[in-house]
């Protein structure tokens, strides 16, 4: 959350202006009259929703699978229907709709290892540390293993050039991107090899502990790794424009981008502001780019990623107010109507999460949505299940209705109930941050595999990816 005004201690103007909300509290009565209003067109332009398990569910999103790419997003990172409803959509965009690119909000060099799996390829060299790190469970949950298994079928029968992969998008993981260029270049170009690990030899310090380097590289001095890295990513685009050796590039090329947008992000992380979050939006967007690219005109792509990532930020307070962009934005100004926004929310249930970042994996209920919201005007329209589908002329009274401000619920890898409002609600416009709403009133936590570095029996992630 960006900076606030206070007009008062106990009144928040919330980039309203205090006259505005102490106008609302003044007037409760027509408040609730005005949510109820909403909460009804909400319930009149609702679809309802079949169990996620009937593919009559999957069929509901057909009307968006004229797309070059579907951008799913979630409410939070540990909410089992969300998952579920991702992976039954996407199957859906996959078998029906010839879509090939899967795409997560995952570190490119762990997402590897997904892809080999699903495309039964040899496992990445690391491959066992895949996803072993902070919040293990976004990705080692039992609903996202399920997606996989499902996929990892569905190419069994077909060509290289059919099957579907997954990739990641984002740029955490810079020790492992270092080592996947060196390696291939090690490979391919043994001289250009010893260049790569002198480049990133200043860089290697830091390797597995980068945000130290950019707290350090706040005192100055450290601009010829900025410059090194940036070497290095063109002579790799270079090769990649060649044309040769497709996959195997393709993983260099974009673990050079990588390095050099983590090596910007981390610097930037200690300045404050919205540079770094842009740079790592825009670092996605571009990994999202360069897959299509590769794979051709006719690729297309799903997207897993948070709300606030796949809504349209200029939709929201992280836009207007804190000037950041998002991946939703750069693929609605790059593809227009062909980049369809889909948000999930949720009135409340369970959670799997942490109190901070880097500490245990929780359980915590999820409170009620507050009054206000789009997550309460959902669950007051009294539908257990729904999309609504925000596309203008399909029921335009709802949206426009819902064009108008109203604050919505993000959680991520970090809950914070005591502190809610303050913590996790932004002020949204909803039928321009998104094309379509899916509503879940109840949902549950993920079920998270356990992991090496967990105290259990081995035995257990022999099913797991990585161990086969």
């Amino acid at each position: 959350m960006g900076p606030r005004v206070w007009c008062k201690p106990e009144l928040p103007c919330d980039g309203r202006g205090c006259q505005a909300i102490m106008s609302e509290m003044l007037q409760p009565d027509g408040g609730r009259a005005a949510s109820a209003d909403l909460s009804a067109l909400i319930g009149a332009a609702a679809e309802p929703l079949p169990e996620i398990d009937d593919a009559a569910f999957g069929r509901m999103f057909d009307r968006f699978a004229d797309a070059r790419v579907v951008l799913l997003g979630e409410a939070s990172h540990g909410t089992s229907e969300f998952y579920r409803a991702r992976a039954a959509i996407t199957r859906r965009l996959i078998e029906q709709h010839g879509f090939s690119v899967v795409a997560l909000e995952a570190d490119w060099p762990d997402a590897r290892v997904f892809d080999a799996h699903v495309r039964r390829r040899p496992s990445p060299v690391g491959a066992d540390e895949a996803f072993t790190r902070f919040p293990t469970w976004m990705w080692r949950n039992e609903e996202f293993d399920a997606f996989l298994s499902w996929l990892r079928e569905h190419n069994r029968d077909l060509e290289d050039s059919e099957q579907a992969g997954v990739y990641g998008l984002d740029l955490y993981n810079l020790a492992a991107s270092m080592r996947t260029v060196i390696r291939y270049l090690e490979q391919e170009d043994p001289e250009a090899a010893q260049v790569a690990r002198e480049r990133y030899g200043c860089l290697e310090p830091w390797a597995e502990n980068p945000a130290r380097y950019g707290r350090r590289a706040l005192s100055g001095g450290y601009s010829r790794c900025e410059r090194a890295v940036n070497a290095m990513l063109r002579e790799m685009l270079e090769k990649q424009m060649s044309g040769r050796d497709g996959e195997a590039l393709l993983d260099a090329a974009q673990s050079a981008r990588l390095v050099r947008d983590a090596e910007a992000y981390y610097r930037a992380m200690y300045l404050g502001g919205a540079e770094s979050w842009n740079l790592r939006d825009r670092h996605m967007f571009e990994t999202l780019e360069s897959l299509l690219e590769t794979k051709g005109p006719k690729a297309r792509a799903v997207v897993w990623a948070h709300n606030s990532h796949i809504g349209d930020a200029r939709a929201t307070e992280m836009g207007t107010v804190r000037e950041e962009l998002n991946i939703g934005q750069l693929c609605r100004e790059k593809w227009g109507e062909q980049a369809r926004l889909i948000g999930f929310g949720t009135h409340t249930g369970t959670v799997a999460c942490a109190d901070d970042w880097d500490e245990p994996t929780q359980i915590k209920k999820v409170r009620p949505s507050m009054a206000g919201s789009f997550e309460r005007l959902s669950h007051d329209s009294g539908a257990e299940r729904f999309l609504l589908d925000l596309r203008p002329g399909v029921h335009e009274a709802a949206r426009q209705a819902l064009v108008e401000p109203q604050l919505e619920r993000m959680i991520g890898v970090i809950y914070r109930p005591e502190t809610e409002r303050w913590s996790h609600y932004v002020e949204c416009r909803l039928s321009e941050q998104f094309d379509a709403w899916v509503w879940f009133d109840e949902t549950r936590a993920v079920t998270p595999l356990a992991t090496r570095s967990e105290e259990h029996d081995a035995s257990a992630d022999e099913t797991w990816p990585s161990g086969l």
